[in-house]
This record gives structure tokens, sequence and C-alpha cells, in this order.
């Protein structure tokens, strides 16, 4: 990888009373490259910007999980690119499937990474939005 992750972590040593499995750092060192800032992604086709019919937790960030990597990408980059995730979930009991949905795509990659839980989203039938910013290098 291009990008230098600095006190790498899974979360399954610092949560272990969660049943999550994400690859993490605490800081990440680019040099270079073209900076691509995504928008907060959510549960709903690129092309269309229709919801997917799901209010699970799970098949939401799968759907924002795959936009996120579609965009990459599109940019040039792939998912190995990404150095930062804000994950906003509507509600903590969420927090794991999400959690855990989304490390199925960040697998070896380790971002850094912020959780928020907020009170609503931009439409009542999303439960999570990802934003990201990824480093594709030169």
């Amino acid at each position: 990888m291009a990008h230098t992750r600095i006190r790498k972590f899974n979360t399954r040593e610092t949560y272990p009373e969660q049943s999550l499995d994400n690859d993490l750092c605490q800081a990440v060192v680019t040099q270079g490259g073209k900076t691509v800032w995504l928008r907060g992604q959510c549960p709903q086709d690129l092309d269309s910007a229709k919801n997917i019919e799901s209010h699970d937790p799970v098949e939401q960030t799968h759907k924002v999980m795959q936009n996120i990597r579609q965009l990459l990408e599109e940019a040039g980059g792939s998912m190995e690119h990404l150095v930062k995730v804000v994950v906003y979930i509507t509600d903590v009991r969420y927090r794991e499937a999400v959690y855990r949905t989304m490390g199925e795509y960040i697998k070896g990659v380790h971002p850094v990474s912020t959780g928020l839980v907020v009170q609503a989203l931009a439409r009542p039938e999303w439960l999570v939005e990802i934003d990201g910013t990824a480093v594709i290098p030169e």
C-alpha cells in the first residue's frame, strides 16, 4: 500500500464485548497523489437516486459500501486507497451490524474511522450514511 498506516488495530481487541472485526488505524499518512472526497453515501442507487427497499441496517450498509467502492473505482482508485470514513447511524443498536458489514469492505485497508449516532439523516428511512476520503497514489 502507498499510504503509511500508524497504529493499526482490529476492533476484535478494542471492543471485545462486541462482535466486530474491522481493520482500522489511528492515523494515515499520505504523500502526493489524488485526493478523493466522497459525499456521504446513503442506501440508494447512484444512477437513479432511488432508495433500496430494505430497512435493514446490514442491507443498507452493503449498498452504502458498494457505492463507495464504485465511486472510488470511477475515480481511478480502489478500496485500498480509502484513508478515512465517517459513519453516521440513527440508532446505537445498529452499530455492530453496520460496522461488521463495513468491515467486509475494508478488510486489510486500515482507514481511520469516526462514528456518530445522530438523531436523523436526510430521509427518515435511511439508517446509515458513510462518507469517506481516499488518496490515489500517482
